[in-house]
Protein backbone atom coordinates (compact mmCIF):
# COMPACT_ATOMS: atom_id res chain seq x y z
CA UNK A 1 0.00 0.00 0.00
CA UNK A 2 1.31 3.41 -0.95
CA UNK A 3 0.71 6.28 1.47
CA UNK A 4 1.30 9.74 0.05
CA UNK A 5 -1.43 11.78 1.77
CA UNK A 6 -2.32 11.49 5.46
CA UNK A 7 -5.29 13.29 6.96
CA UNK A 8 -5.27 14.24 10.63
CA UNK A 9 -8.69 15.69 11.47
CA UNK A 10 -8.51 17.48 14.79
CA UNK A 11 -10.82 19.28 17.18
CA UNK A 12 -7.64 20.75 18.75
CA UNK A 13 -8.25 18.93 22.03
CA UNK A 14 -5.65 17.17 24.14
CA UNK A 15 -7.25 13.90 23.08
CA UNK A 16 -6.83 14.70 19.39
CA UNK A 17 -3.18 15.61 19.92
CA UNK A 18 -2.47 12.05 21.03
CA UNK A 19 -2.54 11.09 17.34
CA UNK A 20 0.31 13.43 16.37
CA UNK A 21 3.13 10.97 17.01
CA UNK A 22 1.42 8.41 14.76
CA UNK A 23 0.84 11.01 12.04
CA UNK A 24 4.47 12.13 12.20
CA UNK A 25 5.78 8.56 12.17
CA UNK A 26 3.71 7.59 9.13
CA UNK A 27 4.72 10.76 7.34
CA UNK A 28 8.42 10.12 7.88
CA UNK A 29 8.19 6.44 6.97
CA UNK A 30 6.33 7.02 3.70
CA UNK A 31 7.59 10.54 2.93
CA UNK A 32 3.93 11.51 2.90
CA UNK A 33 2.14 14.85 3.01
CA UNK A 34 0.12 15.65 6.14
CA UNK A 35 -3.21 17.38 5.82
CA UNK A 36 -4.53 18.90 9.03
CA UNK A 37 -8.26 19.57 9.05
CA UNK A 38 -10.24 21.48 11.65
CA UNK A 39 -14.00 21.77 11.17
CA UNK A 40 -15.97 24.66 12.62
CA UNK A 41 -19.37 23.29 13.44
CA UNK A 42 -22.10 25.13 11.56
CA UNK A 43 -24.14 27.10 14.09
CA UNK A 44 -27.13 27.67 11.84
CA UNK A 45 -28.26 24.04 12.20
CA UNK A 46 -28.72 24.35 15.98
CA UNK A 47 -31.68 25.71 17.89
CA UNK A 48 -31.10 29.24 19.17
CA UNK A 49 -29.78 29.40 22.74
CA UNK A 50 -30.78 32.87 23.88
CA UNK A 51 -32.71 34.30 20.97
CA UNK A 52 -31.98 34.35 17.29
CA UNK A 53 -28.51 35.05 15.90
CA UNK A 54 -28.48 37.02 12.70
CA UNK A 55 -26.06 36.11 9.90
CA UNK A 56 -23.65 38.87 10.95
CA UNK A 57 -23.33 37.46 14.46
CA UNK A 58 -22.81 33.88 13.21
CA UNK A 59 -20.21 35.14 10.73
CA UNK A 60 -18.32 36.92 13.54
CA UNK A 61 -18.32 33.75 15.66
CA UNK A 62 -17.02 31.68 12.72
CA UNK A 63 -14.32 34.27 11.94
CA UNK A 64 -13.15 34.33 15.56
CA UNK A 65 -13.07 30.52 15.74
CA UNK A 66 -11.23 30.27 12.42
CA UNK A 67 -8.60 32.76 13.63
CA UNK A 68 -8.09 30.94 16.94
CA UNK A 69 -8.02 27.52 15.26
CA UNK A 70 -5.45 28.75 12.74
CA UNK A 71 -3.23 30.03 15.53
CA UNK A 72 -3.50 26.75 17.45
CA UNK A 73 -2.80 24.65 14.36
CA UNK A 74 0.30 26.78 13.66
CA UNK A 75 1.51 26.14 17.23
CA UNK A 76 0.98 22.40 16.86
CA UNK A 77 2.78 22.31 13.51
CA UNK A 78 5.76 24.24 14.81
CA UNK A 79 6.04 22.21 18.01
CA UNK A 80 5.14 18.68 16.98
CA UNK A 81 5.45 18.35 13.21
CA UNK A 82 8.79 20.01 12.48
CA UNK A 83 10.29 16.85 11.06
CA UNK A 84 7.54 16.08 8.59
CA UNK A 85 8.26 16.62 4.92
CA UNK A 86 5.14 18.58 4.08
CA UNK A 87 1.90 19.61 5.74
CA UNK A 88 -1.16 21.60 4.73
CA UNK A 89 -3.65 23.23 7.08
CA UNK A 90 -7.33 23.51 6.24
CA UNK A 91 -10.33 24.88 8.12
CA UNK A 92 -13.86 24.03 6.99
CA UNK A 93 -17.36 24.83 8.23
CA UNK A 94 -20.06 22.19 8.54
CA UNK A 95 -20.73 18.82 10.09
CA UNK A 96 -17.32 17.45 11.19
CA UNK A 97 -17.80 13.88 9.94
CA UNK A 98 -19.27 15.00 6.63
CA UNK A 99 -16.48 17.51 6.06
CA UNK A 100 -13.80 14.91 6.90
CA UNK A 101 -15.27 12.39 4.45
CA UNK A 102 -15.65 15.06 1.76
CA UNK A 103 -12.02 16.12 2.30
CA UNK A 104 -10.86 12.51 1.93
CA UNK A 105 -12.55 12.24 -1.47
CA UNK A 106 -11.58 15.67 -2.79
CA UNK A 107 -7.91 15.50 -1.76
CA UNK A 108 -7.46 11.79 -2.53
CA UNK A 109 -6.32 11.02 1.01
CA UNK A 110 -4.70 7.59 1.50
CA UNK A 111 -5.22 7.18 5.26
CA UNK A 112 -7.01 9.02 8.05
CA UNK A 113 -5.46 9.11 11.53
CA UNK A 114 -7.66 10.17 14.41
CA UNK A 115 -8.31 9.39 18.03
CA UNK A 116 -11.20 7.31 19.30
CA UNK A 117 -12.79 10.42 20.78
CA UNK A 118 -12.36 14.17 20.85
CA UNK A 119 -13.04 16.84 23.40
CA UNK A 120 -16.80 16.49 23.70
CA UNK A 121 -17.20 12.77 24.12
CA UNK A 122 -17.52 11.08 27.48
CA UNK A 123 -17.76 7.71 25.77
CA UNK A 124 -14.91 5.48 24.65
CA UNK A 125 -15.82 6.04 21.01
CA UNK A 126 -16.84 9.48 19.72
CA UNK A 127 -19.64 10.06 17.24
CA UNK A 128 -17.44 11.78 14.64
CA UNK A 129 -14.92 8.94 14.80
CA UNK A 130 -17.70 6.38 14.45
CA UNK A 131 -19.22 8.12 11.42
CA UNK A 132 -15.83 8.46 9.72
CA UNK A 133 -14.89 4.84 10.41
CA UNK A 134 -18.21 3.49 9.14
CA UNK A 135 -18.27 5.60 5.98
CA UNK A 136 -14.66 6.07 4.91
CA UNK A 137 -13.47 4.58 1.63
CA UNK A 138 -9.85 4.67 2.81
CA UNK A 139 -8.18 3.06 5.84
CA UNK A 140 -8.78 4.80 9.15
CA UNK A 141 -6.18 4.46 11.91
CA UNK A 142 -7.68 5.06 15.32
CA UNK A 143 -5.48 5.99 18.26
CA UNK A 144 -7.09 4.93 21.53
CA UNK A 145 -7.74 7.57 24.18
CA UNK A 146 -8.13 6.28 27.70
Amino acid sequence: MEIKRILWPTDLSGNAEKAISFVESLSKKYDAEIYILYVIEELAVHEPWYGEFDDTHVKKIHEWEEKKAGERIDQICEKALKGCPFYLKEIAVGDPAEEILKFVEERKIDVVVLTTRGRRSRFAFGSVTEKVLKNSRVPVMMVPVI
